[in-house]
């Protein structure tokens, strides 16, 4: 069953070339000139973790989805340079520029470190060209450490400092196994989620490179995007789970406030960080009420 949550119809592949010369993987779907949807997905995640919204959206949409560097098939950063947010925002320029035609508009959605991603882009030049409207989906813009809850206890600089170890961590995943599922339940992914979400979630969490995962979280732990949080004036919707221990609701109150054109935040009752595998149904149609409402004015205008 957990196959089936993660395996993605055929796809067009190409490489897309960022500034630094990081070749990022990009895979398309769905009928050429339709209505463009581009996913980025989060930390230590790839696009496989999409594959619900791939599949619904594919029927009559052209979806976008690539994998960040260091995950699924882009490589690792060759070096501590490859790990920051510009360089986030660079990869998501190229994936625009290789992807879509000049002026060409598409709703951007982005989990986690994807909605990070949409967030240190906001300023750049191919993001205001194809950027109709965007999703914020289970992320944050800074504190992100401050505010998890993936450590018990009231914040403290000392809550903090565990999360920080804990989410930094340098040993190996190993194998998918049933105290690994139980631990990144735990850490991730609401109380009620189904086994079968759990086993593709670990899965595709447990296949990122140990590099990646480790550089990336020293980027997160340093966080600050408020001011690309408040550059993003476009019509932005905010998803949240909320038993969400990794960027708790907290986050998208904020969010939701500090947007120049929020136009909804939904709380998901229950769910965890992993909103597109816990709650695809519910992730899908937000997109996909995006695209109808946003790309269809581009269009008319």
């Amino acid at each position: 069953m957990s196959r089936h949550l993660t395996s993605l119809p055929p796809s067009r592949e190409l490489t897309a070339v960022s500034a630094d010369g990081a070749r990022i993987h990009v895979e398309t779907y769905g009928p050429e000139g339709a209505p463009a949807v581009v996913l980025a997905h989060g930390w230590t995640c790839s696009i496989a973790f999409w594959a619900e919204q791939i599949r619904a959206l594919a029927a009559d949409h052209r979806v976008i989805a690539y994998d960040q560097r260091g995950h699924g098939r882009s490589p690792v950063p060759a070096g501590p340079a490859g790990y920051a947010t510009r360089a986030l925002a660079d990869d998501l320029e190229a994936v625009l520029a290789s992807t879509l035609a000049a002026g060409e508009k598409a709703v951007l959605a982005g989990h986690s470190m994807g909605g990070m991603t949409l967030m240190a882009a906001a300023g750049r030049p191919a993001f205001q060209e194809h950027a109709a409207a965007a999703l914020l989906c289970s992320t944050g813009p800074s504190r992100l450490t401050a505010e998890a809850t993936v450590v018990p206890g009231r914040p403290s600089e000392r809550r903090t400092r565990l999360t920080r170890g804990v989410l930094g961590a340098k040993a190996p995943l190993g194998p998918v196994t049933a105290v690994s599922k139980k631990i990144l339940k735990y850490a991730t992914m609401g109380p009620g989620s189904a086994p079968e979400r759990v086993d593709a979630c670990a899965r595709i969490v447990h296949a990122c490179p140990r590099g990646a995962r480790v550089g990336w979280s020293r980027v997160l732990s340093e966080l600050d995007l408020e001011a690309g949080l408040r550059a993003l004036d476009l019509p932005v919707a905010v998803v949240v789970g909320t038993a969400d221990r990794l960027t708790p609701p907290v986050h998208s109150r904020a969010m939701a406030e500090a947007l120049p054109q929020c136009v909804g935040l939904l709380e998901l009752a229950g769910m965890g960080h992993m909103t597109p595998v816990e709650a695809p149904e519910a992730v899908t149609a937000r997109i996909r009420e995006l695209s109808e409402t946003y790309l269809d004015v581009k269009e008319k205008a």
